[in-house]
């Protein structure tokens, strides 16, 4: 099995490396954190908010950018093609269970992903430190980049989990991506993608921390610049692994549901 799904990941970093152009202009497409660092900037000029002053604000956009390069998923789309017009079938008859090859599709895809995130992190911290700003606005506790780091595999899981489950509901209907486009739309407002979750009235933080939007960016964005201590960030991490499990039984059932009426249907 670790030899099928090595060569899987071989192959599916060949497919991103042939469509390269492609995969450019997705990444591309999630710069609007950037746009919004312009406009909250403006906005810091005059007064912080809470915690964000300008620095503080340039650290939070620019992580946001790398976290959402890096944990995005594509795999709702890639299904809904695929059974709609029954490449679905080939993918059933490899070795490797469809599901996993979406997946893989996705991590092989990583090494590009790290092309694009590695410059501007490296922009990011040069600005932070001519700026006085890197012990501010980033996390400095060891514990924190570790937690870090289970966060941000949290965070690409739940993402593709989510893609994989809105997916599987091209199996019902005529296509999901209305779905996902419900999906998104949802996310790009509740995650900390536009918008810090911080800035939020306080009344409806409570409720926006603990949806899986947050734990699909909002959360690694958080511990990266020091918003949780250790203590709060095992906390949350609990709840993003609570969502991943539950995602993934989701997944499961939908899936094995649905290919019963893909056979039934002649897919």
């Amino acid at each position: 099995m670790r030899r099928v799904l090595g060569a899987l990941l071989r192959l599916s970093f060949a497919e991103a490396a042939a469509y390269r152009i492609e995969s450019l202009i997705w990444f591309l497409a999630t710069t609007m954190p950037l746009v919004m660092l312009a406009m909250f900037r403006e906005v810091a000029r005059e007064a912080p908010i809470g915690r964000f002053d300008d620095s503080a604000f340039v650290a939070y956009f620019l992580c946001t950018f790398i976290v959402r390069t890096t944990t995005g998923s594509w795999a709702s789309w890639q299904m809904n093609m695929d059974i709609r017009d029954g490449t679905l079938a080939v993918r059933l008859l490899r070795p490797v269970p469809p599901l996993w090859s979406y997946a893989t599709d996705n991590l092989a895809a990583l090494p590009l992903r790290g092309v694009v995130c590695i410059p501007v992190a490296i922009g990011m911290l040069v600005y932070l430190g001519q700026n006085g700003g890197g012990g501010r606005a980033l996390a400095h506790d060891p514990r924190l980049w570790f937690l870090w780091l289970v966060a941000m595999v949290g965070a690409f899981a739940l993402n593709v989990l989510t893609n994989l489950a809105i997916g599987c509901l091209a199996f019902f209907f005529e296509s999901s991506l209305k779905v996902m486009d419900l999906y998104i739309a949802a996310f790009f407002l509740l995650s900390g993608y536009l918008v810090p979750i911080e800035v939020f009235p306080a009344t409806l933080r409570p409720v926006l921390v603990y949806l899986p939007f947050h734990f699909q960016l909002g959360l690694p964005v958080e511990i990266m610049t020091g918003a949780h201590g250790v203590g709060a960030a095992l906390r949350l991490l609990a709840v993003q692994w609570s969502y991943v499990a539950a995602t993934l039984a989701l997944t499961v059932v939908l899936w094995r549901r649905g290919l019963t009426r893909f056979a039934a249907f002649g897919g």
